[in-house]
Protein backbone atom coordinates (compact mmCIF):
# COMPACT_ATOMS: atom_id res chain seq x y z
CA UNK A 1 0.00 0.00 0.00
CA UNK A 2 1.35 3.20 -1.01
CA UNK A 3 1.09 6.55 1.06
CA UNK A 4 0.22 9.72 -0.08
CA UNK A 5 1.57 12.68 1.70
CA UNK A 6 -1.46 14.02 4.11
CA UNK A 7 -3.76 11.16 2.87
CA UNK A 8 -5.70 9.87 6.07
CA UNK A 9 -5.61 5.79 6.22
CA UNK A 10 -9.01 4.29 5.54
CA UNK A 11 -11.28 3.16 8.31
CA UNK A 12 -10.55 -0.67 7.49
CA UNK A 13 -6.70 -0.23 8.16
CA UNK A 14 -7.06 0.90 11.42
CA UNK A 15 -9.98 -0.79 12.65
CA UNK A 16 -7.80 -3.99 14.35
CA UNK A 17 -5.69 -2.25 15.88
CA UNK A 18 -8.17 -0.13 17.63
CA UNK A 19 -9.58 -3.77 18.18
CA UNK A 20 -6.52 -5.15 19.52
CA UNK A 21 -5.56 -2.50 22.43
CA UNK A 22 -7.27 -2.55 25.60
CA UNK A 23 -10.20 -0.01 26.48
CA UNK A 24 -7.54 1.48 29.31
CA UNK A 25 -5.03 1.53 26.86
CA UNK A 26 -7.13 4.24 25.27
CA UNK A 27 -8.08 6.06 28.40
CA UNK A 28 -11.14 4.83 28.26
CA UNK A 29 -12.89 3.18 31.82
CA UNK A 30 -12.78 -0.74 32.57
CA UNK A 31 -16.25 -1.98 30.48
CA UNK A 32 -19.63 -1.70 31.75
CA UNK A 33 -19.86 -5.27 32.51
CA UNK A 34 -16.95 -4.85 35.28
CA UNK A 35 -19.30 -3.32 38.21
CA UNK A 36 -22.07 -6.64 37.72
CA UNK A 37 -19.04 -8.91 37.49
CA UNK A 38 -18.05 -7.58 41.36
CA UNK A 39 -21.83 -7.57 42.25
CA UNK A 40 -22.14 -10.84 40.83
CA UNK A 41 -18.58 -12.54 42.65
CA UNK A 42 -20.31 -12.90 45.97
CA UNK A 43 -23.78 -14.41 44.75
CA UNK A 44 -21.80 -16.98 43.05
CA UNK A 45 -19.38 -17.58 45.83
CA UNK A 46 -22.52 -17.83 48.02
CA UNK A 47 -23.94 -20.51 45.80
CA UNK A 48 -21.26 -22.66 45.02
CA UNK A 49 -20.78 -22.48 49.02
CA UNK A 50 -24.67 -23.24 50.04
CA UNK A 51 -24.61 -26.76 47.55
CA UNK A 52 -20.56 -28.04 49.52
CA UNK A 53 -18.80 -26.98 46.50
CA UNK A 54 -20.92 -29.47 44.04
CA UNK A 55 -22.33 -27.14 41.73
CA UNK A 56 -20.72 -26.36 38.32
CA UNK A 57 -21.53 -23.17 36.19
CA UNK A 58 -24.72 -24.90 35.10
CA UNK A 59 -26.64 -25.36 37.98
CA UNK A 60 -25.42 -22.21 39.97
CA UNK A 61 -26.90 -20.03 36.83
CA UNK A 62 -30.16 -21.83 37.69
CA UNK A 63 -30.15 -20.89 41.13
CA UNK A 64 -29.34 -17.54 40.59
CA UNK A 65 -31.82 -17.20 38.71
CA UNK A 66 -34.14 -18.23 41.01
CA UNK A 67 -33.48 -16.00 42.93
CA UNK A 68 -34.39 -13.12 40.50
CA UNK A 69 -30.50 -12.75 39.04
CA UNK A 70 -30.41 -12.60 35.24
CA UNK A 71 -27.02 -14.11 34.28
CA UNK A 72 -25.58 -15.79 31.49
CA UNK A 73 -24.51 -19.33 31.96
CA UNK A 74 -20.65 -18.60 30.24
CA UNK A 75 -20.09 -15.34 32.34
CA UNK A 76 -20.85 -17.60 35.70
CA UNK A 77 -17.94 -19.94 33.70
CA UNK A 78 -15.44 -16.83 33.25
CA UNK A 79 -16.30 -15.53 37.11
CA UNK A 80 -16.11 -18.85 38.46
CA UNK A 81 -12.90 -19.57 36.68
CA UNK A 82 -11.83 -16.33 38.11
CA UNK A 83 -12.61 -17.14 41.86
CA UNK A 84 -11.00 -20.72 41.50
CA UNK A 85 -13.90 -22.48 41.97
CA UNK A 86 -14.94 -25.77 40.70
CA UNK A 87 -18.28 -28.36 40.89
CA UNK A 88 -17.92 -31.93 41.45
CA UNK A 89 -16.45 -33.52 38.35
CA UNK A 90 -18.48 -36.99 37.28
CA UNK A 91 -16.12 -39.36 35.91
CA UNK A 92 -13.91 -42.78 36.60
CA UNK A 93 -13.75 -43.47 40.44
CA UNK A 94 -10.69 -43.80 41.83
CA UNK A 95 -8.94 -47.16 43.22
CA UNK A 96 -8.94 -47.93 46.58
CA UNK A 97 -7.64 -50.49 46.93
CA UNK A 98 -3.78 -50.82 46.12
CA UNK A 99 -1.90 -54.03 46.28
CA UNK A 100 0.67 -54.60 48.99
CA UNK A 101 3.99 -54.92 47.07
CA UNK A 102 5.76 -57.35 49.47
CA UNK A 103 2.58 -59.89 49.57
CA UNK A 104 3.18 -63.19 47.99
CA UNK A 105 1.56 -63.76 45.03
CA UNK A 106 -1.96 -65.90 45.06
CA UNK A 107 -1.40 -69.65 44.46
CA UNK A 108 -2.28 -70.75 40.62
CA UNK A 109 -5.23 -72.68 40.80
CA UNK A 110 -5.85 -73.13 37.03
CA UNK A 111 -6.01 -77.10 36.42
CA UNK A 112 -3.87 -76.56 32.44
CA UNK A 113 -0.30 -76.82 32.38
CA UNK A 114 2.19 -73.51 32.07
CA UNK A 115 4.48 -74.89 30.08
CA UNK A 116 3.77 -76.83 26.42
CA UNK A 117 4.99 -79.89 26.39
CA UNK A 118 6.27 -80.35 22.80
CA UNK A 119 6.54 -77.46 19.99
CA UNK A 120 3.43 -77.41 17.46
Amino acid sequence: MTRVPGSIPSAGSWSCRRRRTSPASRGRSRPAGSGRDEQLMPLIEEAHAESGGTYSARRITRALRRRGHEVARCTVERLMADLGLEGVIRGRRRRTTVPEPSAPPPPDLSPTPREAESPD
